[in-house]
């Protein structure tokens, strides 16, 4: 059965992190187009106070978005782990388990969020001129949570076999549904930003079923059985002790970004409206962080089923070359053309914005090789079952993006907001580095103690 999906337990780590990777990047890249998508038709049909509307939003959604993701991927890094040891039986298991724990967690996600919002709005200082466009845009997409929730989790649990195109191919036929089905709705319904909100949520439900259709009729090895509900209490508690860090590892960072989105709310919307274009344009780039995070996840989970701690070790080494020489490309890319994307976000003041926007691109450009660093250890850690260290880096984040972020707004500094994300990535790269090299100390311990699979 496992020559069906994808088995990174043998065969060149740098091959393999390649090829896995770079779906999962485009994948990534064309699940922004969601987001993106509504920034672009809005900012272009409905106006500069509509887009920074949506864009004042953003760090909700990525608490939103990252808790999904986070949890979903933690729930399954026990699927990747029993794949790699070869155990089919118990892997079944795990999904059953993942998807019980993952409807029960949405659900309460989606009420928290939609009986919390409006005070979330007011504390993150909303401008008052785009607060009851911003209010209708977030609540929708909080409706839609569980539609989030279907994709992401069997993507997951697609991508813990070893299987990344798949998951790309749906997302592409909902990002595109996406587009039409905004430019229905904001152009033909004239429903502002709430009509993106609801193509949103239209599309990503369509990517999870259409990930459920093909796994129903093409991946025998995850068709239950009835003793596959039967799952064990250990089953359980492990993925909550590796899911709920992960989920709580990006609401941390999400908290932080929404301090630096309630420092940048003080300086007033053209300046946020500034700040959501170049934060689109810097989420392309960067979604191949995400991907070769999201790579070494599962490659460290199913090798550290199989036991092969040295293959771990090459398997970091190997993305780590790959995460520093995109560092640099897409540097280079986002400090000298990366401004001129602006066009495609807005209609208005465009040259006032864009000088807002080349400031952003600036900071963060050359901060790129720790955020690299950053997106591989912390997931990869996580795949090697450590949920709680790789929080502490999150802490640590948090403590980086917060402090500069509520000296800017004290300062009224646009350029102080725009360094909060690097103060945050230089921390918590420093700190994942130290935590990989003690956590691969301890397990070459155990491997020359006990004569292991090395």
């Amino acid at each position: 059965m496992k020559s069906m999906q994808n088995d990174m337990t043998v065969g060149n780590p740098m091959k393999i992190i390649l090829s896995f990777t770079l779906p999962i990047f485009i994948g990534n890249v064309f699940q922004q187009f969601y987001n993106m998508a509504d920034a672009v038709i809005v900012g272009k049909f409905v106006g500069n106070k509509a887009l920074a509307a949506v864009g004042s939003t953003g760090t909700i959604l990525f608490l939103i978005y990252g808790f999904v993701v986070g949890m979903t991927a933690g729930f399954t890094v026990l699927t990747a782990q029993k794949f790699g040891a070869g155990d089919m039986k118990s892997m079944r298991k795990t999904v059953v388990g993942a998807g019980v724990l993952s409807f029960i967690v949405g659900a309460l996600l989606t009420v928290l969020f939609m009986v919390f919002m409006k005070p979330l709005l007011t504390l993150m200082n909303t401008p008052s001129d785009i607060f009851a466009d911003a209010y209708a845009y977030i609540m929708i997409v909080s409706g839609g949570i569980l539609a989030q929730m279907l994709y992401n989790l069997l993507s997951s649990i697609l991508r813990a076999l070893g299987n990344s195109k798949l998951p790309l191919y749906f997302l592409i036929i909902s990002a595109l549904l996406n587009i039409v089905l905004d430019l229905v709705f904001i152009m033909g319904f004239h429903m502002g930003a709430k009509g993106a909100a609801v193509a949103t949520v239209i599309a990503q439900g369509t990517s999870g079923v259409l990930c459920l259709f093909y796994i129903i009729a093409k991946v025998p090895v995850l068709h239950l059985k009835r003793e596959d509900f039967y799952v064990e209490s250990d089953i359980y508690k492990t993925q909550l002790r590796i899911g709920i860090p992960m989920a709580l590892q990006y609401s941390i960072t999400a908290i932080g970004t929404m301090m630096v989105q309630s420092s940048l709310n003080i300086l007033g919307s053209t300046l946020v409206a500034a700040y959501t274009a170049a934060g689109k344009i810097e989420q392309v780039v960067t979604q191949a962080y995400v991907a070769m995070g999201t790579t070494m996840a599962t490659y460290g989970a199913q090798n550290m089923g199989a036991g092969s701690v040295k293959r771990i070790r090459e398997g970091f080494r190997a993305c780590t070359i790959i995460g520093a020489v995109y560092s640099v490309a897409a540097a280079a890319f986002i400090m000298t053309v990366g401004k001129y994307m602006t066009y495609l976000f807005v209609s208005e003041d465009v040259n006032v914005i864009m000088s807002s926007v080349e400031v952003y691109l600036k900071c963060i450009g050359v901060f790129f090789i720790p955020l690299a660093i950053v997106n591989i250890y912390r997931n990869g850690i996580q795949g090697l079952g450590y949920g709680l260290l790789p929080m502490l880096a999150g802490v640590a984040e948090l403590i980086g993006r917060g402090v500069v972020a509520v000296i800017a707004g004290e300062m009224r500094s646009y350029t102080g907001v725009c360094l909060a994300g690097p103060a945050a990535w230089s921390l918590a790269a420093a700190l994942l580095i130290v935590m990989y090299f003690f956590i691969m100390n301890v397990h070459m311990k155990k491997m020359f103690g006990t004569n292991g699979k090395d």
